[in-house]
């Protein structure tokens, strides 16, 4: 095995096997296992004539293919790379064997080439199955859509053709095409394989969609939002392809150092031949130990040692939904001890929602009636707080009235006319104006002590309830913070812009201590220097366009990727695409489970490596044992490496993560 296999492919997974089964690439597809099938099928062709003293007609000539197909694609990469003034571990296995075959070993230096061309197909086989995990969740993507025209006509269209702006057809069954906004039309739509939510949701209008989500019963106009190229699974896949490209600082380090090594041994090697030669020692016996000192020093199992576990570990994080940008990144995970999270989008939902319904005392109202009633003037307007009074009705099962003379006044609030009476709602400051001592007032004033947001009603020119308003805590928030503190040592820190009074409450129903409230990007950014100046590797979890520059300045940067602002995304090392904010000390100690097996494979290839070459030094160690015992150990630290990639490996970084 050569550094030239560490090459990385794309790592990856389909969310859900079920829900997108993977297309496997046939084994006789690669060309290495073909290769390495041949050479095999013509060694054991070869190998009763041999044993059995039959003439050399019979068996040299499968022998000769033996070396042959076995041989000649590695010894033409080796060549290649000996052109780029690179030594390559590849070609020294080929030279290696076809010196045993100079020297009459035929069946040993056979042997070395079937072993190391089965190692090769072998791994060649584990990276093609991590890049037809990536291909298997592109395949979520429908290849076609139905496009509506201007006019209404319906026509079928590669969907790669439809643009930010068109109107889709999504009949049931159907596979969405792009991602997208809700026109019109209710269903329920299967997106485990972007969220993770393990039963269909509902969707209606104005309600977000994504592409290769998969629509129930019914049928949905959806209005493209994205460029299928920046669909959420494009973008997805695009994530782990750069990040199988990357390599991490100790697989940089263990390459540099190879070369040099490989040099030394090649030295070492002459000098073991030259040496006793000069000496009086028999040619063969001294070939022999040199050519099995050359294959046993090699350092196959080192350069292994590093990318399986990096990239395996990419892949199951991304197939659980976080993606890494790099092996550089997913190595400096599981360094940090320090953590700054963010308020809105990161530790809470992001999105406002009602927590109280206070009907005034004399207003006659119960707090349906009072929900109705402002749910209704609200609905027509597009505001965030809107929406927000507009979903609590829906939860309640309240049936909202059509309202007409429907206003809005920026600052200030919406006017409607529901059932004959003139219904307002907006800010409590504005709408108060003329009621000064009215009992709303204690009462909104009390709202925005607890860090909700007021938001008054009024019926007819006469205050009837004040709603609160606040974005609520993510459910996973205090066990999240609690898991960090213990990986790290320390408690996470919150910096956030809201004011300190709302962040205070909120961090106390986290678990956090450590409140910076009241910051403006520059000031977060100042917060990460001052935590790294104390000696800190600090990473910074945030959603927002506000946090972007703490993200490029920590030492590693996760970004909630839902409801994230591109630049968040952009600048972030890793994104959580499933918004799950569990899933981010799950990641750091899954980080941490790889640099644990890079250290294990680096024993393992330090023990092997030292463990054969004393004891050709010091003994006689048969070349097939050397050989058996070099492509053993590359084989062993090549499949523990890739144990991250079960799902069991998550499950465990899961449970332990989060308590």
């Amino acid at each position: 095995m050569s550094s030239t296999l560490t090459r990385p492919a794309p790592p990856g997974d389909a969310p859900r096997a079920a829900l997108a089964p993977l297309r496997r690439s046939g084994v006789f597809t690669l060309p290495e296992a073909r290769w390495a099938a041949a050479a095999l099928v013509l060694f054991l062709l070869a190998l009763p004539p041999y044993l059995t003293g039959a003439p050399g007609w019979a068996w040299g000539p499968l022998f000769a293919l033996t070396y042959v197909s076995g041989g000649w694609e590695p010894g033409w990469a080796g060549l290649q790379a000996l052109r780029g003034k690179t030594l390559d571990v590849d070609l020294l296995m080929v030279v290696a064997a076809l010196g045993a075959a100079a020297i009459g070993q035929v069946l040993d230096g056979a042997l070395l080439i079937v072993i190391f061309a089965t190692s090769g197909a072998l791994e060649a086989i584990a990276t093609a199955r991590t890049a037809d995990s990536v291909r298997g969740l592109l395949d979520l993507a429908p290849t076609t859509a139905t496009r509506l025209t201007d006019d209404g006509t319906e026509e079928t269209v590669p969907t790669e053709r439809l643009g930010v702006g068109d109107t889709v057809l999504v009949r049931p069954g159907e596979r969405i095409g792009a991602d997208g906004r809700v026109l019109d039309g209710v269903s329920e739509v299967d997106q485990a394989t972007i969220t993770g939510e393990p039963l269909p949701v509902a969707r209606q209008e104005g309600d977000e969609v994504f592409a290769g989500t998969l629509n129930g019963t019914g049928a949905l106009r959806v209005r493209v939002e994205r460029d299928p190229a920046d669909s959420v699974i494009a973008r997805i896949v695009a994530m782990v392809q750069e990040a199988s490209e990357t390599k991490a600082p100790t697989q940089l380090f263990i390459e540099k150092v190879e070369q040099r090594y490989s040099l030394g041994m090649v030295t070492a090697t002459l000098a073991l031949f030259v040496l006793p030669l000069v000496l009086g020692a028999d040619l063969r016996s001294t070939l022999l130990r040199a050519m099995t000192f050359m294959i046993v020093a090699s350092p196959c199992a080192v350069v292994l040692a590093t990318m399986p576990p990096l990239l395996s570990a990419i892949a199951n994080a991304g197939r659980h939904g976080v993606l890494v940008k790099s092996a550089v990144v997913m190595e400096r995970l599981g360094q940090v001890d320090a953590v700054a999270l963010d308020k809105t989008g990161t530790l809470t939902e992001g999105a406002p929602r009602v927590t109280d319904v206070r009907p005034l005392t004399g207003s006659g109202l119960t707090e349906d009636e009072l929900l109705r009633l402002a749910a209704a003037a609200e609905h027509p307007s597009e505001h965030p707080l809107a929406r927000a009074v507009v979903d609590a009705a829906r939860t309640r099962a309240l049936d909202i009235p059509v309202v007409r003379d429907f206003g809005s006044a920026p600052g200030i609030g919406v006017t409607a006319t529901v059932a004959g009476g003139a219904v307002a709602v907006g800010s409590p400051a504005r709408l108060l104006e003329a009621h000064a001592g009215h009992p709303a007032v204690a009462v909104a004033a009390g709202l925005e002590e607890e860090g909700r947001t007021a938001v008054l009603v009024t019926l007819d020119g006469t205050p009837v309830g004040v709603l609160g308003v606040a974005d609520r805590l993510r459910a996973e928030a205090a066990a999240t913070v609690t898991a960090l503190a213990g990986l790290t040592g320390t408690p996470p820190v919150l910096v956030t812009g809201d004011n300190p009074r709302a962040a205070t409450r909120l961090a106390g129903e986290a678990g956090i201590t450590d409140v910076r409230a009241g910051l403006l990007p520059r000031d977060k950014v100042r917060a990460v220097r001052e935590l790294e100046q104390a000696g800190r590797k600090v990473l910074v979890v945030g959603d927002g366009v506000n946090d972007a520059p703490a993200l490029a300045a920590a030492h590693t940067g996760i970004a909630m990727g839902r409801a994230g602002s591109d630049l968040a995304l952009e600048t972030a090392d890793a994104v959580v695409v499933r918004d799950e904010l569990a899933a981010v000390p799950a990641v750091v100690r899954l980080s941490r489970r790889a640099r644990g097996l890079v250290v294990q494979n680096l024993v393992i290839a330090a023990v092997f490596i030292t463990g054969l070459v004393i004891w050709d030094l010091a003994g006689t160690l048969p070349l097939p044992l050397g050989v058996a015992g070099h492509e053993g150990s590359t084989v062993i630290v090549g499949l523990n490496g890739l144990r991250l990639l079960a799902d069991g490996a998550w499950r465990r970084v899961r449970t332990e993560g989060v308590r």
